[in-house]
């Protein structure tokens, strides 16, 4: 199972995006949609991948890279901008083989 962390700051694309990748048999995933909720569950969870959802500043992301390396060096974080579901499965996929 692959477990996914998704930091937004919109309700309804931050609920349409862990709907779609919940959907999935191989993916579970959490939302956030503060810095200080997604610390809290990225220390509460084994996340693979974190995805960076839109609306999320370059500062935010980048406190948070910093504070998650510090706990799973080897996490893989990516930037999702929109563009439907076959968009951001690619990405996920992507992120998951590297």
């Amino acid at each position: 199972m692959v477990n996914i962390l998704v930091i937004g700051r919109h309700v309804q694309i931050m609920e349409t995006i862990l709907r779609l990748i919940n959907s999935q048999p191989r993916w579970t995933a959490e939302g956030a949609l503060t810095d200080e909720d997604a610390l809290v569950k990225f220390n509460g969870v084994d996340f693979n991948l974190v995805l960076i959802g839109g609306g999320v500043e370059e500062s935010s992301e980048a406190r948070l890279k910093t504070e998650f390396e510090k706990r799973n060096p080897q996490i893989k974080m990516i930037r999702h901008y929109g563009g439907g579901s076959g968009l951001l499965f690619n990405e996920i996929e992507e992120a998951i083989a590297k």
